[in-house]
């Protein structure tokens, strides 16, 4: 397997990169002090910046969770923005440490960097947003403004219509339905076609752990259960859900599984969900691959019954379904029940994964198959946490190649990287 070069590391104590930004997001001009409010630079001229920072420990000290940005020589621009966790490189909460999250416009006639002084924001100025709401005892729904966003299912769900023997009919940890702008449900779980396909979901169909092979595709030998919340953590700029399951044959816990989905409020007509995993093997290593000719095994989305399906990689739209197939990014556009036009949704993947560019397995009928590590598979050493950074790029309307790249270069570029440590390296068979 080629190994990746590590994260970058610190340029100043903000130094960081903007999620949806390019270029990098400069460091805070100085230390934090009550007198002196930090300094955030972003380049002009850009579409949103969804930012997503790492801060160093007491940097937000003795301020509030709700802070604002007020552009220092267009004061009238202000920007909400929100303190949340900030993810370990083990995939738990890094302790002492926060995040700024912020989505900033771009402002007409921009020219030169735009900076912004990082304030308290008054109580006064607290907007709708993001809330958290229990459905069941297996399923918590995340709603931005009343309206539903996504639903992540924790617990067990099981398919009546399934038959009773087949172990595809029930699964748990996945998040369906995916919602779009419109109110339109994107995915679709346990279709007849595919029972196994549960919205946005992640697994491999081909384990082996001391010698014996095991199908989490499938669910043949090997559950994901449910293990406890990390954070749940819902504000009117962002909400942060993270989850720790575990991968277990019959009683034994094999590996720890732990998801962060970092979800923005939208703009311009999009929405970027991060969705971020380590996984780390208990006590054994764990050799992942994918399938044979197709490289599916990993992270998958499925999406509901539509029309006029179109999928866009980087070299444009194409009507053939590519198995095996290197991609930094892939989009599925359609006509969804619910919505007054195509609408759709892209995968980013985060340019320092382990061996960029994955390999993918689409299909119009409707899945998007993000493979890792692919048909060559690789090997998990124990307690070593692997790291896999995705976006979900949800879109309102119709979008044509060059947006679609132009979103992904933003992600691409301002990935941040203070605060999460160096990404743990996989080894190969």
């Amino acid at each position: 397997m080629r190994r990746n070069s590590p994260r970058m590391g610190g340029i100043t104590w903000f130094s960081a990169l903007l999620l949806g930004a390019a270029p990098w997001l400069t460091g805070l001009a100085s230390t934090y002090a009550a007198e002196t409010p930090g300094v955030v630079t972003v380049p002009a001229g850009k579409p949103t910046l969804h930012v997503a920072v790492s801060l160093p420990a007491g940097v937000l000290n003795g301020l509030p969770g709700l802070l604002k940005l007020t552009e220092i020589d267009h004061p009238e621009v202000v920007v909400p923005a929100q303190r949340i966790p900030a993810m370990a490189a083990d995939g738990t909460i890094t302790e002492g440490k926060s995040c700024l999250a912020a989505s900033i416009p771009p402002r007409k006639g921009s020219s030169q960097d735009r900076r912004f002084r990082v304030e308290p924001a008054p109580a006064a100025e607290k907007p709708a947003g993001f809330r958290f709401r229990e459905l069941n005892d297996k399923s918590l729904l995340l709603q931005d403004g009343g309206k539903p966003v996504l639903v992540y299912n924790f617990g067990v769900v099981t398919d009546p219509t399934v038959p009773k023997n087949d172990a595809r009919g029930s699964r748990a940890c996945f998040v369906h339905p995916l919602y779009g702008l419109n109110g339109e449900v994107l995915t679709d779980s346990f279709p007849k076609d595919h029972y196994h396909h549960h919205g946005l979901f992640w697994a491999w169909p081909h384990i082996f752990i001391e010698g014996k092979e095991y199908d989490l595709w499938v669910d043949k030998d090997i559950r994901q259960r449910f293990v406890r919340w990390i954070c749940r953590e819902a504000g009117p700029v962002a909400a942060v859900l993270a989850v720790e399951n575990g991968w277990f044959v019959g009683d034994t816990k094999v590996m720890i599984e732990r998801v962060w989905l970092r979800v923005f409020r939208p703009s311009d007509g999009e929405r970027s969900i991060d969705v971020e995993f380590a996984l780390i093997p208990v006590g054994k290593p764990i050799t992942l691959r994918g399938a044979e000719g197709k490289s599916y095994g990993g992270l998958n989305l499925r999406f509901a019954p539509r029309k006029d399906t179109l999928i866009t990689v980087p070299s444009g739209p194409t009507k053939e379904d590519l198995p095996d197939t290197p991609l930094p990014w892939v989009d599925l556009t359609a006509k969804f029940a619910g919505a007054p036009g195509p609408s759709g949704a892209a995968i980013f993947v985060d340019p320092k994964q382990l061996d960029f560019p994955p390999h993918w397995l689409t299909r119009h009928y409707g899945i998007l198959c993000c493979g890792w590590p692919g048909v060559k598979g690789a090997t998990l050493a124990p307690g070593v946490p692997v790291r896999l950074d995705y976006r979900v790029w949800i879109h309102k309307t119709a979008v044509e190649a060059a947006d679609l790249q132009r979103a992904y270069d933003g992600y691409a570029t301002g990935k941040y990287a203070v605060g999460r440590g160096q990404r743990a390296e996989g080894r190969g068979q």
